[in-house]
């Protein structure tokens, strides 16, 4: 058996925006996120469109629609966002795509 392991080469942005909390659950429990990202202090919610992967597979670049963050300090494994609706939240602290992003968001607002 041949593994080949082909990482992302690039990632793009085509909008990012910081957000107030509620903002950013209320939007993603209406577009139907189904989950959101913590990474050290932040919460991200990217919209993916499933044409994403084909892209990715011909090109080794990875379109994200839109990206919103938030601060976050502390993890926890969902957010109610009403009575019996809650939102998952993955920790990816250490997954080198969800670092590298953080790091541009960091960057950008120090711009």
């Amino acid at each position: 058996m041949d593994i080949e392991v082909l990482p992302t080469k690039k990632v793009v942005v085509l909008g990012l925006d910081r957000r107030p909390l509620e903002d950013l659950i209320w939007c993603a429990s209406t577009y139907s996120i189904n989950r959101l990202f913590w990474i050290d202090g932040y919460l991200l919610c990217d919209e993916v469109y499933e044409k994403a992967f084909e892209h990715e597979i011909a090109k080794h670049e990875f379109p994200i629609s839109q990206l919103c963050y938030t601060e976050f300090p502390t993890y926890k494994k969902y957010y109610e966002v009403e009575k019996g609706v809650h939102l998952p939240i993955v920790n990816v602290t250490g997954m080198k795509i969800f670092t590298d992003l953080l790091r541009e968001i960091v960057q950008a607002n120090e711009r």
